[in-house]
C-alpha cells in the first residue's frame, strides 16, 4: 500500500508516534554495535533518523513505495540510500545489511510473507530482522478510539484489526516462517500528549492511512458524527494517548 499524500500531513497524523515508538523498537531489536542498516517502508524517515544515531549516517538505508515519502526522506536525510520500490522485491543485494527493519509498515504490505522473507534475504547471517505494528485487534492502537467512533456511524469499516501483525504472535509466526531463528515477540508503548480535542482530530481529516481516507468518503453530517462521537469518548483536554504496538526480531 502506497500513501500518496504529503509527508507532512503524514508527519501530523503518525509522526508524533512512530518518533518514540521508533526509539523502543531499536531498543527492543537488540541491533548489532555495528554495521549497515535498512529501513523497510522508511516513510518520511522517523526510523531512518534514528537509525542514523545508532550506526552512522552513511551506513543507513531506506526503501518506501510511496514517491512523495521517498522525496521527504531523500530531501531530510541526503546521506542516506533512498529508493522508492516495495519490501515484496526489495532493491538490494543479498546480505547487504547487518539490520533490517519495518516499522508500521508489515500490515501494509501487500503480501507481508514475501516482505518477510526479502528482509530475510537482504540480511547478512546473524543479522537482525525486526518489525512493529500496533495492537489493533487489542484496541491499543493510536487510532482505536477513532475507529469505534467510525464504526457507530458507518457499517463495515476497516479498522485495520484484520491486517498481518495487528495481533499477538502474527509477527513472530511471519519471522519464523520466513527463515528467522532465535524470534522473540514482546509489546512497545509511547504516550503522546494533546493540548486540545482539535489537536488530536485534524490530523485525522488530512486523509491520511485507512482512516483518514474512509473519514473522507462520509457526508459532512457523518462526519460531524464521527467529530462529536470522538469527543465524548476522549477525556477533557489536555490528555494523553497511550499506543501499543506488537513487536518481533529474529535473527537472520
Amino acid at each position: 500500500m502506497s500513501f500518496d499524500v504529503a509527508a507532512e500531513a503524514y508527519d501530523s497524523f503518525m509522526g508524533r508516534y512512530s518518533g518514540p515508538l521508533a526509539a523502543v523498537f531499536i531498543e527492543q531489536a537488540r541491533l548489532p554495535a555495528a554495521g549497515r542498516a535498512l529501513d523497510v517502508g522508511c516513510g518520511p524517515g522517523a526510523l531512518t533518523a534514528r537509525l542514523a544515531k545508532r550506526f552512522g549516517e552513511t551506513e543507513i538505508a531506506g526503501v518506501d513505495p510511496s514517491e512523495s515519502f521517498v522525496a521527504a526522506a531523500a530531501a531530510r536525510h541526503p546521506w542516506a540510500d533512498i529508493r522508492h520500490g516495495v519490501a515484496e522485491s526489495l532493491p538490494f543485494d543479498d546480505d547487504t545489511f547487518d539490520a533490517a527493519l519495518a516499522e508500521l509498515v508489515v500490515h501494509f504490505m501487500t503480501d507481508p510473507a514475501a516482505g518477510a522473507r526479502e528482509m530475510v534475504r537482504v540480511t547478512r547471517p546473524g543479522g537482525v530482522v525486526a518489525a512493529c505494528v500496533w495492537d489493533f485487534a487489542g484496541g491499543r492502537a493510536p487510532q482505536s478510539l477513532f475507529f469505534t467512533a467510525l464504526g457507530s456511524v458507518a457499517s463495515g469499516i476497516d479498522d485495520e484489526t484484520h491486517r498481518m501483525g495487528a495481533r499477538a504472535g502474527d509477527l513472530e509466526t511471519l519471522l519464523r516462517e520466513a527463515g528467522c531463528t532465535s524470534v522473540e515477540e514482546s509489546e512497545l508503548t509511547v504516550d503522546v500528549g494533546y493540548a486540545s480535542f482539535d489537536e488530536w482530530w485534524t490530523p485525522y481529516t488530512l486523509g491520511v492511512s485507512p482512516a483518514g481516507k474512509q473519514l473522507a468518503t462520509l457526508t459532512d453530517a457523518q462526519r460531524e458524527q464521527v467529530r462529536a462521537r470522538c469527543r465524548g469518548l476522549l477525556p477533557d483536554a489536555p490528555f494523553t494517548i497511550t499506543a501499543t504496538a506488537w513487536s518481533s526480531r529474529g535473527d537472520a
